[in-house]
């Protein structure tokens, strides 16, 4: 198979399944071009662009159906803005930065793995004082890694009982489009759209639009989801093991 078309099949993938979560899939576009050896300095910005378009539209359809409830991210999104702003303008190593993206992948590997603790029955209000400085970290590292943030902040509000998974991925996708247009603000690298960018990048819109779609309905994916999870694993150990 061409190379280009598998790259692009593989964009398609991991939108249409992040985008069912409620997800831009910035850190998943990131490990897809790192398998590929290509280099993502150049692309942040375009990544931060489609993960703000693919988060929106995921947000808009999880709206639609009733899931979007302001209270699960406004404490967050108060500290997180200036942070993720701050943190795309902070020099981070190569080496540095394929740690710490590595690293990062392992949160979104261990939720479609089902490894973390399922949704509770009894929900709690989300603490704000708690919520206000974890917004700090999760900005930060979204700033620093060209990603939206949403791959921490949606286990989070699971986890801590503050919301079930449809009110998380809601929470999460107007989380993912603030953060990553307060870091493209950061960005001061140029913007390139080359041919072969632009049917990738096509391609991881096509299926954030997709699996929005489903993901907002109730759409079953458990198969699709361990594939993802082998590409995800792949990444993160080629990131981690082999800088």
């Amino acid at each position: 198979m061409d190379i280009n078309l598998l790259l692009a099949l593989s964009l398609f993938i991991v939108g249409f399944l992040y985008a069912s979560v409620g997800h831009g899939g910035a850190s998943g576009y990131l490990a897809v071009l790192s398998i590929f050896a290509i280099p993502v300095v150049s692309y942040k910005p375009v990544i931060l662009i489609l993960n703000i378009m693919v988060a929106g539209i995921g947000f808009i359809q999880f709206t639609r159906t009733g899931y979007f409830k302001w209270k699960l991210c406004w404490p967050f999104l108060i500290t997180s803005l200036p942070m993720a702003f701050i943190g795309s303008k902070t020099p981070i190593h190569g080496d540095l930065y394929n740690l710490i993206l590595g690293l990062a992948l392992i949160i979104p590997i261990v939720r479609l793995l089902g490894l973390f603790p399922g949704e509770k029955q009894l929900k709690k209000e989300v603490s704000v004082f708690p919520a206000l400085g974890l917004g700090l970290l999760m900005g930060f590292l979204a700033g620093i890694l060209s990603i939206g943030g949403g791959i921490f902040l949606s286990p989070l509000l699971i986890i801590m009982a503050w919301a079930n998974a449809k009110e998380a991925a809601a929470a999460s996708a107007l989380f993912i489009v603030l953060n990553s247009m307060s870091g493209l603000m950061g960005h001061t690298t140029e913007i390139h759209f080359g041919t072969e960018s632009i049917i990738w990048f096509s391609s991881a819109l096509a299926g954030g639009i997709a699996g929005s779609y489903f993901g907002s309905r109730h759409f079953a994916m458990n198969t699709v989801k361990y594939v993802l999870s082998a590409v995800l694993i792949i990444a993160s150990c080629k990131l981690i093991f082999f800088m």
